[in-house]
């Protein structure tokens, strides 16, 4: 991989930040399928941004589909420093979504960036998720507690911008049990900043795999009932996702060259009737956009790597032509302007 890094020092240090709480993931989640799935590590994909120019980044895919639906432990960085009229100097990212397979096994997000702007501003976009098919209150409490304990005084924040960013209007509920969001956090303190992603990262990855360890060992039995509730629930995330998610839209809209690493959040299957039932349920001209979903996935509900590029082309197309649409995704307290960063 010839990726070539940002000059600045405090991107450089946000990579070696994130590319180590991704390998931190990495190895306990192969630690996972070497106890309870069939021993196939994560493999990694790399990819360029104009021919590593501007930076790339890496992704870990789950290969064990014993223990995973889907799996990926992403991160990047993209950077201008060759074209100063851009408003964006560098974004450095690790994105991450674990899907299990067992349905009572609850779904990850974790979002950790450090953004530089050229006019010398930065900040951190923190994020974190829990996305249980069936809850369970134990994990809930967990979570909930692994968050308060991780955030200290920047909990209540935190778990209102979050709640207030994975509300789904359409649908009257929220994506997660509970959610965790700091938008443009930064003080008066770089390196305490640093410390906190760090720390904040460190503890959600091991929060996490002690619940699905935790939940590994304790329900094996798996219903009908709960595989249906399952893919109700991935429809549900797909939904969001690509409805709603800021940042994955932001991501497709910024260029193409990584759209299958973009798209590494959905779910391996999805109920394509239920999806269909919703586009009723939107405003205009999202409803557009959910009948162009509708019809980019097979009546399978299966959603390959085609498919995927088909979803993210429907995307992209659909903001270029409602560009209005922008404003009704999914905010905390503020909405960073992101695309205008880039193309600027």
């Amino acid at each position: 991989m010839n990726m070539t890094m940002a000059s600045s020092t405090d991107a450089q240090r946000a990579y070696a930040l994130v590319r180590s709480l991704q390998k931190r993931f990495v190895e306990k989640l192969d630690d996972l399928t070497e106890k309870f799935g069939e021993g196939k590590h994560f493999e990694e994909v790399t990819w360029l941004r104009d021919g590593g120019i501007h930076g790339g980044g890496s992704r870990f895919e789950a290969k064990d589909m014993k223990l995973f639906n889907t799996a990926s432990v992403n991160v990047s960085q993209v950077h201008y420093d060759d074209m100063p009229q851009k408003n964006l100097n560098s974004a450095t990212a690790i994105s991450t979504i674990i899907h299990p397979q067992n349905p009572n096994v609850p779904s990850i997000h974790i979002h950790i960036s450090l953004t530089e702007l050229r006019k010398g501003e930065n900040y951190w976009r923190i994020m974190a998720d829990l996305n249980p098919s069936i809850n369970n209150a134990e994990d809930a409490k967990t979570f909930d507690d692994a968050l308060k304990e991780l955030s200290g005084e920047y909990y209540d924040e935190g778990s209102k911008q979050g709640d207030k960013y994975f509300n789904i209007p359409a649908l009257k509920r929220t994506r997660g049990i509970s959610h965790f969001y700091l938008e443009n956090f930064k003080t008066n303190n770089s390196e305490a900043d640093f410390a906190f992603a760090q720390h904040f990262g460190e503890g959600i990855i091991d929060t996490y795999i002690d619940i699905i360890h935790n939940a590994l060992l304790s329900r094996q039995a798996i219903s009908q009932a709960d595989k249906d509730a399952q893919l109700a629930y991935h429809t549900l995330y797909l939904f969001q996702v690509l409805t709603l998610d800021r940042g994955t839209t932001a991501g497709l809209m910024v260029h193409k060259q990584n759209d299958i690493g973009i798209m590494g959040s959905l779910p391996s299957h999805i109920n394509k009737e239920l999806l269909k039932s919703w586009i009723e349920k939107v405003e205009k001209p999202q409803d557009i956009l959910v009948e162009a979903l509708v019809n980019a996935v097979s009546d399978d509900g299966v959603i390959d790597i085609p498919t995927k590029e088909k979803l993210a082309t429907e995307v992209r197309k659909h903001y270029k032509k409602h560009p209005e649409a922008l404003s009704m995704q999914a905010s905390g307290n503020t909405i960073p302007s992101t695309v205008q960063n880039h193309n600027k």
